[in-house]
């Protein structure tokens, strides 16, 4: 007899017929580790006499179904916990999650002092910084500023050196200019007076050449009348 997957022979259902005695009610069985299993027996053993089997081997049949399933919940229970040993376990772990907050709770006011004492560390240091870059900015201006003023007379005194030095270059050109004017007027005074001497030479010079001349015009004419009293002698 094959029944759920399983095969059953009638012999031995016969004889563990009489050994069953099962209620008209919801039984209740009892498995290892106090759990229980809730089953209708009835019910099934009504629809096994509804499908041709005799009361004994259905009662036969539920029994060894029974069995079979208490065995496997055995299996399955030996893999699961129950809800007491759960809340044990979930207790544990929510000490030990407590105890991991108390640490990471001290761990982190640790933490935040010593970046709090950092900080301060790192506040003093940019305050010292920052004292630092303010005096080496104002020493710059001040250098800056001495150097600008001194630069700034150097400049004045080189440009009131080069008004002088324009002025005494002014005044030796004025000078110079004056000098050349005299020069020059004392050199048109003494060209025009070798001119008028030269003019006055040039003058005696026609003088005594006339003079020469009327001479040598006299006694040519006197050799021309020499002559024509020699030729008229002859």
């Amino acid at each position: 007899l094959y029944v759920f997957g399983f095969f059953f022979f009638p012999d031995e259902l016969s004889l563990c017929a009489g050994n069953l005695q099962l209620d008209s009610r919801r039984r209740e069985f009892a498995s290892s580790g106090n759990r229980k299993l809730y089953f209708d027996t009835h019910a099934l053993v009504c629809v096994l006499e509804e499908n041709g089997f005799t009361t004994q081997q259905a009662e036969v049949i539920v029994s060894a179904l029974m069995k079979i399933m208490e065995a496997n919940m055995d299996i399955i229970y030996k893999d699961m916990v129950t809800k007491m040993q759960q809340e044990i376990t979930l207790q544990q772990i929510m000490s030990q999650i407590a105890n991991v907050k108390k640490d990471m709770i001290i761990l982190e006011k640790s933490e935040f002092s010593a970046l709090r004492s950092e900080n301060e560390k790192i506040k003093l240091e940019l305050h010292r910084l920052k004292q630092q870059v303010t005096d080496e900015v104002i020493k710059v201006r001040t250098d800056t500023k001495l150097d600008f003023n001194l630069e700034k007379s150097r400049v004045k005194e080189l440009y009131s050196l080069n008004e002088r030095k324009l002025l005494e270059i002014k005044t030796e050109m004025v000078s110079l200019h004056a000098q050349q004017d005299r020069a020059v007027t004392q050199t048109d005074r003494k060209i025009d007076t070798e001119v008028a001497g030269l003019k006055t030479m040039l003058e005696s010079h026609k003088l005594d050449n006339i003079k020469y001349l009327a001479v040598f015009r006299s006694v040519f004419t006197c050799l021309t009348v020499a002559l024509g009293f020699y030729r008229l002698w002859i």
